[in-house]
């Protein structure tokens, strides 16, 4: 007879909610490399542009705390979508010394496309649940983002525990900035971007990005 003491109902509620976010989160992660690896960019990058996307206009040091990345990682993310053509920087109307980071127009056309199918599923499932049970989902996954947060923030102080670094990992795909490379709240076509010259800046504003909740670690 086995010595394992046998678990409470919560016990094991609580174990199967935790296999099931782990689930979710190494799938939202490898979505989210596909996605990235068609639109021209790391997937870093791509979710950092998706949190520029739903906050709208904002600082490097607003997208740190958002992200939980350092500064100097935000701002290094922050050059290589500019120079990618996704973003740009400008100074605030009412503070010069302030700089704002936007989202251009073409991102949502062009990296939407490639959720669509994954929204629809979603939809259908959110129509088997009632407001009042939505509600509690939707506190749980925020209350769970804010300690993934400060999860991301302590790793950085962590030491490396191994020296050896996977291949992809120093690896930063150049997105060809183009007309017609349109990324979104970050994500595009099955092709790669052809090298094109860089869209025209024009920012986004004030347009709130919906994209599936299907993540947050």
């Amino acid at each position: 007879m086995s010595n394992t003491p046998a678990r409470t109902p919560r016990e094991r509620l609580l174990a199967s909610l935790d296999e099931v976010i782990r689930k979710v989160g190494a799938q939202a992660v490898l979505i989210s490399d596909l996605v990235a690896t068609r639109v021209g960019l790391n997937s870093t990058d791509l979710e950092c542009l998706d949190l520029l996307q739903l906050a709208g206009p904002t600082t490097a040091g607003q997208m740190s705390a958002h992200s939980g990345l350092t500064t100097g990682a935000t701002t290094a993310v922050i050059d290589r979508l500019e120079r990618a053509g996704f973003v740009q920087r400008r100074r605030h109307p009412d503070d010069r010394r302030v700089v704002l980071v936007d989202v251009l127009d073409h991102c949502g056309p062009h990296i939407e496309p490639l959720y669509r199918e994954l929204q629809e599923g979603l939809t259908r499932v959110h129509a088997r649940y009632s407001n009042r049970e939505l509600e509690v989902v939707v506190r749980y996954l925020s209350e769970a983002l804010e300690a993934g947060a400060r999860h991301v923030s302590w790793l950085q102080t962590q030491p490396a525990l191994s020296h050896h670094r996977p291949r992809h990992a120093s690896v930063t795909r150049e997105p060809v900035a183009a007309a017609k490379a349109r990324p979104a709240s970050a994500r595009v076509s099955a092709t790669r971007p052809a090298a094109t010259p860089r869209p025209r800046a024009t920012a986004r504003r004030g347009q709130e990005h919906q994209r599936p909740s299907a993540r947050r670690k």
